[in-house]
């Protein structure tokens, strides 16, 4: 750094404070009650053009008050938003992974919206939306797209093996028949390895919460309980129910049932007949298979089919000097067309139900209508509202690894029990503190 002294000097410090705080500013749109600064994961390039194309529509609709984007990268999205919160520099308006908003929520970074979100737009919104931004009984989030579950499977194969083929959530197979499938499969199998079902296990990380943790709650189990005013996961996550319904992932995978998928082709190559994964698989499957392709329900473990949900959110942040205006934006974003731009980009499921109803893939007999239904009938399970939910998910893909590579179940569910717990009680409970 010494080398650098030379060229330091009071005028020009003074001229870069002066620079910094006006930059900081404009930033974090805390004093320019003209602009809403947002800040918008960086996902991928089709999201990225269409909320571009529709801040530009809101500017133009709305001169008095601009919109301002700033993309953030989605692999460091949560680590930059709490460095911001820490030294005051959060934007107006926050773009955020669903389940992490009731983390935000613990740290007083967002604003409640019951008040001023206009009644005719939440009650149009999914039970789904409503049932994830809310925390503490006040609604903090809402979005304009949620996310569909499922089994992708090839028609072909499964009706050579005398499959019965579910209709819908109701008459979903029941584990036993599930696992006589995967049996049927494999001793039909063309490839002659006995690997029918493709877990997407090449993806990792948050996939395996969303993902997985279903099987527990169609068993009848949680990853989190209730305990006075806080939660627990031990007896919860390690449950006997929540054991017995990972025992079937274990065991489809020590039958070799289950392709790795290394090469993310194992569907779409024909080396399965079944693959577990969500919407966003369909245009690439589809393209694949034709009119070979079926969409089917998650099995039933004992207490119904259930399938994840949630996506990225937006909230009003504590910084935020006009609220009211900034509800304006979430609330230009949800009218149909808005929601219909996006989704007809990502292939996500419209998060209103008049949106859903003009979706060329989510409307009535629609290709995915399947996943819309889910959604509509509360037939999803939200990831585990918590602030700790940063613990549990990472405690739970830990878990999800060691019975992967073996370990057995009881064991790795009880580790993960202890990590969350641990960190429950290091933050005494989460309590509510606002």
């Amino acid at each position: 750094m010494s080398r650098y002294r030379q060229y330091f000097n009071i005028p020009l410090l003074c001229s870069l404070f002066l620079i910094s705080l006006i930059l900081v500013s404009c930033f974090s749109g805390t004093k320019n009650n003209n602009t809403l600064n947002i800040w918008v994961h960086a996902g991928q390039e089709a999201e990225r053009k269409t909320i571009s194309a529709q801040a530009q529509r809101y500017n133009q609709s709305k001169p008095e008050i601009k919109v301002k984007l700033t993309f953030i990268p989605e692999g460091s999205y949560n680590s930059q938003v709490q460095a911001a919160a820490l030294s005051n520099d959060l934007p107006d308006i926050l773009e955020f992974d669903g389940p992490f908003v009731y983390n935000y929520v613990w740290q007083q970074n967002l604003i409640p919206i019951d008040e001023i979100i206009s009644p005719e737009v939440k009650a149009d919104l999914l039970p789904s939306i409503i049932a994830q931004g809310t925390y503490g009984n006040k609604l903090y989030s809402v979005g304009t797209f949620d996310s569909g579950l499922g089994i992708y499977g090839n028609r072909q194969q499964l009706e050579t093996a005398g499959i019965r083929i579910p209709e819908n959530n109701q008459d979903a197979w029941k584990v036993k028949e599930f696992n006589q499938a995967l049996a049927k499969l494999a001793k039909q199998d063309p490839n002659q390895d006995g690997q029918v079902l493709d877990l997407k296990l090449n993806y990792g990380g948050e996939w395996f919460t969303y993902g997985f943790s279903p099987i527990i709650h169609s068993a009848g189990g949680t990853l989190l309980k209730q305990k006075g005013n806080s939660l627990q996961a031990n007896s919860a996550i390690n449950s006997r129910k929540s054991i017995k319904a990972i025992n079937n992932l274990q065991t489809w995978i020590e039958k070799n049932y289950v392709d790795s998928n290394l090469d993310d082709a194992a569907f779409t190559s024909g080396r399965v007949a079944l693959s577990w994964v969500g919407h966003w698989a369909y245009d690439g499957y589809k393209k694949a298979l034709g009119n070979d392709l079926v969409l089917l329900p998650l099995p039933n473990f004992g207490q119904g089919s259930k399938t994840g949900q949630g996506s990225w959110n937006w909230g009003i942040t504590a910084n935020c000097k006009n609220p009211k205006a900034a509800v304006k934006f979430l609330e230009f974003l949800l009218q149909p067309q808005e929601i219909l731009a996006m989704t007809n980009a990502n292939g996500a499921v419209p998060a209103t139900k008049s949106a859903i109803a003009q979706s060329p893939l989510y409307q009535e007999g629609a290709p995915l209508r399947l996943f819309a239904e889910q959604l509509l009938n509360s037939q999803t399970v939200p990831r585990p509202q918590t602030p700790g939910y940063a613990v549990v998910t990472s405690a739970f893909q830990q878990a999800v690894n060691n019975i992967i590579d073996g370990m057995e179940v009881k064991k790795a569910l009880t580790q993960a029990a202890i990590t969350i717990d641990i960190d429950i009680e290091d933050n005494q409970g989460y309590p509510q503190i606002w």
